[in-house]
């Protein structure tokens, strides 16, 4: 039998409804939650005074700063752009980035040579033969995230017996050589390697040596058993840590002496030091579950369904007394073995681009993003699912923020709006006859996302046997205020709760969450009385370093589980 023994350590810490409880030296200074979302940028910062604030920005806008994030805090500190930071006023920055998530999903990230025992180069790609299609003919295969495979001379056995000898010096000419060819990242896998670790150590230090700046080793990565998953989860930490380095070191820069923080796809905050691209997939969406569960227990409710409806894209969740993870996923097509909020997401958000194709409304899975935005965001941007908002009166411009426009101080705007519907309406007019007015036509659109985000819920409770009419319906995101009611009639639920900061609620998170250090280990004994003690001190094992890197990043009492 095959134990899997997870050892985790955080931060117990007093919390209430203003703000997270902090000693009195670092209440006068500043600290900043932030949540960097595929539309906006929403900060939440608590000021010396204990005074929440807030601010929202456009997670792109080349025109008017380099990033988001810091572009926010220069605006509450009341620093112009350019001029330096003062680290001294702040305590904290504690953050959430889709950085590494979009670099996965637009296949940006950093080139990577993966080295594997000999006989098993193309392991990754054959991989399980899942056909998640069964009928369709034509088989389209997720793009591979590596971009050479190198195998190595050597097999160790499933007892430890060495089948063929490791060959040191053709090692090193097969790392060498890559490194001449340009790549700076390395995923280094083994057969058994997670049990049998020295060869791996081998090519691992070498790799070093030589020069590459990312070296990714899968019995660090994933200490687990299965070559092909624990190979999978190598190759992406490979691939991304480099481009969440680049972008932690950019921020880091100008927050000088700051204590720089991000979230955890697990829901735990970590040193930006030790933050890996393979933690990093749901770094924004799980801030968002830490603040939904703490808001809506504070307020009685201990059954909830999160619902995160962003810019890009719906996340939803489920809690009824613990939080839910799940420890192997699949994310744009590649497959993960790490610890994450359990999140189902669906593309429907504010962003989700109308179409119409001659004979159907379609809304999404396409997003028009921050650039350009949808149509009323003053950029030429498509019809949108906020734009149906804005021509229902849902939205209205003198309530939303003014960061549009070539100078980033213009409201939305609704003329344009009304223009392309009332286009829109003439289109499906002469195409199906049908003479729906331009708003039926927005009503339509906005009944199409409803029933994708309401599907998605159902698929998180329902088809896992849970009666939602039981639960409480949390909004928070920017665009669910907008469609909470709908959503909850779609369900037959009958409480929803919004915080009053609910459009900045996976900010919010950050400053609400725990740090948290996460170890796993494979036990490879049957589960008995006798084993209880070996079981024991494996756990024991991996408590100590994680106890250890808690104690070293936090101010505050430390609590185990």
């Amino acid at each position: 039998m095959i134990l899997r023994i997870l050892a985790e350590a955080f931060s117990r810490r007093q919390r209430s409804e203003s703000a997270p409880h902090e000693n009195s030296m670092t209440q006068k200074l500043w600290q900043f939650w932030i949540d960097r979302g595929g539309t906006f940028t929403d900060i939440v910062a608590r000021r010396p005074d204990g005074v929440i604030a807030t601010h929202k920005l456009l997670s792109e806008n080349p025109q008017q700063y380099r990033d988001a994030a810091l572009a926010g805090i220069r605006h509450l500190l009341g620093v112009a752009a350019g001029e330096p930071i003062p680290g001294d006023r702040i305590d904290a920055v504690k953050m959430g980035t889709t950085v590494a998530t979009n670099a996965l999903l637009e296949r940006k990230g950093e080139r990577t040579v993966l080295f594997i025992t000999r006989g098993f180069g193309d392991a990754l790609r054959i991989a399980y033969q899942n056909r998640p299609k069964i009928f369709a003919r034509h088989i389209v295969l997720p793009e591979l995230l590596y971009s050479k495979v190198v195998e190595i001379e050597e097999r160790v056995g499933a007892h430890g017996e060495v089948l063929t000898p490791f060959d040191v010096e053709g090692t090193r000419r097969d790392l060498q050589a890559a490194y001449a060819q340009g790549y700076r990242s390395v995923a280094i896998v083994c057969m058994h390697g997670y049990r049998y670790q020295e060869h791996e150590r081998q090519v691992a230090a070498m790799a070093r040596a030589i020069g590459y700046g990312q070296v990714s080793v899968s019995h660090e990565v994933s200490p687990m058993m299965k070559l092909v998953s624990r190979g999978d989860t190598t190759v992406v930490d490979a691939y991304l840590s480099p481009i969440l380095r680049r972008y932690v070191s950019q921020v880091a820069a100008e927050l000088e002496g700051v204590r720089l923080m991000f979230m955890q796809s697990n829901g735990g905050l970590t040193d930006a030091r030790r933050f890996q691209g393979k933690d990093s997939i749901l770094s924004g969406p799980a801030g968002g579950i830490v603040g939904a569960v703490r808001t809506s227990l504070i307020a009685g409710f201990d059954k909830i369904i999160g619902f995160d409806m962003g810019g890009t894209s719906t996340d939803v969740s489920h809690y009824a007394g613990e939080f839910e993870r799940a420890f192997e996923t699949q994310v744009a097509g590649v497959r993960m073995r790490a610890p994450m909020m359990s999140i189902h997401t669906v593309a429907a958000g504010g962003g989700s681009i109308l179409h119409f194709d001659g004979a159907r409304y379609r809304a999404g899975p396409d997003s028009a993003g921050a650039n350009p935005g949808p149509a009323s965001y003053r950029n030429n941007g498509p019809l949108a699912v906020t734009d149906c908002n804005v021509m229902l009166g849902k939205i209205q411009p003198k309530f939303f923020p003014s960061v549009f426009g070539p100078r980033g101080g213009e409201p939305l705007d609704a003329e344009v709006v009304r223009h392309k519907f009332i286009e829109l309406a003439r289109e499906i007019r002469e195409a199906t006859g049908d003479t729906r007015t331009p708003q039926q036509v927005a009503e339509g659109y906005i009944d199409i996302a409803v029933g994708n985000m309401a599907n998605a819920i159902k698929q998180i409770s329902v088809q896992r046997g849970h009666d939602v009419t039981e639960y409480t319906l949390c909004c928070f995101g920017g665009a669910a205020g907008q469609h909470a009611c709908l959503v909850a009639d779609a369900l037959g639920m009958t409480r929803v709760f919004i915080h009053p900061l609910a459009g900045v609620l996976s900010a919010y998170g950050m400053g609400l969450a725990d740090i948290t250090a996460m170890r796993e280990q494979a036990v490879e004994v049957a589960l008995t009385r006798d084993n209880l003690p070996l079981i024991e001190a494996a756990l024991q094992q991996l408590t100590g370093p994680a106890q250890e890197e808690v104690r070293t990043r936090a101010c505050r009492p430390i609590a185990y589980a």
